[in-house]
């Protein structure tokens, strides 16, 4: 059976240095169950409890299930994946020795932190991506931090493709799932970067079914991307002008996304992912109307 969470980054909880104050991890908990979700990603280490009893604690005064933790490494550079490997391996043994052994670890792109790349975030063009060497590395170290976390804490890892990191359009997300390992590394398919990257969420969600173990819902304005695009928008710029709509508001076919789960039988977590800034707008209120237009859909 399919389950719907959030994620503090729908409370500008998110994993970059950014102005502003975000939300407490007790206010998003309690504003998560009261808008009926039955889970929460983790958001960054020390964002919730860092020990698993106090972890789990939190999450049982909520009646809440934890899905997952979004550890970003710097895979284009090979000295970064020790240290990658070592803050997923101690974010996924959180989550384990909590009782959470189906959560996920959302490997990531360092994302935000090469400046071509933020300043063109849904406008990329090849010629700003990896070349064939930096494909390998960084291959090798998804599949190196995968490989880590399952035999030391039994969890699996599934790459989330992101604006704004080195995994954003179609041709890329497509390059590192031939180059890495099927057992090892999953792919979170989540439909707002997809969108903003120039894909078809849909289309994915269909030619990389073996492949998708874990779903964020995240819609996309296609005006305020093209406006994006026009206005020379960095990726923060196109997040603070609300590029990651309320779902049901942008391009996403999700009507059309849902039919296609129930047909492939997919009956894990999807988590809402609508990204803002620290401090913009009411998280809570689009919380809801984000769990009311997925129930719309029959989830």
């Amino acid at each position: 059976m399919i389950k719907i969470a959030n994620a503090p980054c729908s409370w500008g909880v998110l994993e970059f240095d950014l102005d502003g104050k975000a939300a407490g991890f007790e206010q998003v908990l309690d504003e998560i169950r009261e808008t009926g979700y039955e889970g929460s990603e983790l958001g960054d280490w020390g964002f919730m409890p860092s020990v698993p009893e106090g972890l789990k604690c939190e999450l049982d005064l909520r009646n809440l299930s934890m899905v997952g933790a979004f550890v970003p490494v710097f895979l284009k550079d090979r000295s970064k994946h020790a240290a990658g490997a070592e803050l997923a391996v101690k974010t996924a043994k959180l989550m384990a020795d909590a009782g959470y052994t189906d959560a996920f670890i959302v490997l990531a792109d360092d994302n935000g932190s090469v400046p071509e790349r933020t300043l063109n975030a849904g406008r990329v063009i090849p010629k700003m991506g990896l070349t064939d060497e930096e494909w390998k590395v960084f291959a090798a170290g998804a599949n190196l931090v995968a490989a880590e976390v399952l035999a030391k804490t039994g969890l699996r890892t599934v790459f989330h493709h992101h604006c704004a990191g080195y995994v954003e359009t179609v041709a890329e997300v497509d390059q590192l799932m031939a180059l890495t390992d099927p057992s090892l590394v999953g792919l979170v398919l989540d439909m707002g970067h997809f969108q903003f990257g120039g894909g078809d969420p849909l289309t994915a969600l269909k030619k990389h079914s073996n492949r998708i173990w874990h779903i964020h819902f995240k819609d996309c304005h296609p005006e305020i991307a093209a406006k994006s695009k026009t206005e020379g928008w960095d990726y923060f710029q196109s997040v603070g002008n609300g590029v990651f709509c309320e779902l049901g508001k942008g391009a996403v076919n999700f009507t059309a996304i849902v039919e296609e789960l129930k047909s492939q039988n997919y009956s894990g977590w999807i988590t809402v992912e609508q990204d803002v800034l620290p401090g913009m707008g009411n998280p809570k209120v689009c919380a809801q109307r984000n769990r009311d237009y997925i129930k719309s859909l029959g989830l």
